[in-house]
């Protein structure tokens, strides 16, 4: 028997961080019927952004990859606080991950690939969802990656 996704984390040695507080006028998962929708992470220590600027100009690359596999354990971390437990999804639907990147810089889907590459890791072929990867010239705070997430729940 495949293991969830709780237990899968643990295996991987993946532990979640405190559920974020928001930083506005909004709430970190909004569940609704059997969908639920998290708000873009981004990637924090100490209170402050980690690796502030442009992927491809201040933050390195692989930096970049990290700290989008960063943004969905935040993620993960505000599903499981809002849903009681992460067994509960069924399916990742689809993730959006933008990349404050300078222009001329074209791997944000390879920047991406830091949070779905976790996705199916920790849910198997369920994890695989449709992706949007987007180069932006600016992410708030000054935050080089940004991810969101939609997910199918029992």
């Amino acid at each position: 028997m495949t293991p969830g996704p709780t237990a899968r984390l643990v295996e991987l040695g993946v532990v979640l961080p405190s559920p974020p507080t928001p930083k506005g006028t909004y709430s970190p998962v909004v569940v609704v019927g059997k969908s639920a929708f998290v708000s873009g992470q981004i990637v924090f220590e100490d209170g402050k952004v980690v690796a502030p600027g442009l992927v491809d100009h201040d933050v390195p690359f692989a930096v970049g990859q990290d700290l989008a596999r960063r943004a969905t354990i935040q993620a993960l971390s505000a599903l499981a606080s809002a849903l009681g437990s992460l067994d509960r999804i069924r399916q990742v639907v689809r993730v959006g991950v933008y990349v404050a990147s300078s222009p001329g810089f074209v791997r944000q889907h390879e920047v991406a690939n830091g949070a779905t590459d976790l996705l199916v890791e920790v849910f198997g072929e369920m994890g695989r969802p449709a992706r949007t990867s987007v180069g932006v010239a600016s992410l708030p705070l000054n935050a080089p990656v940004e991810v969101e997430l939609v997910v199918a729940v029992e």
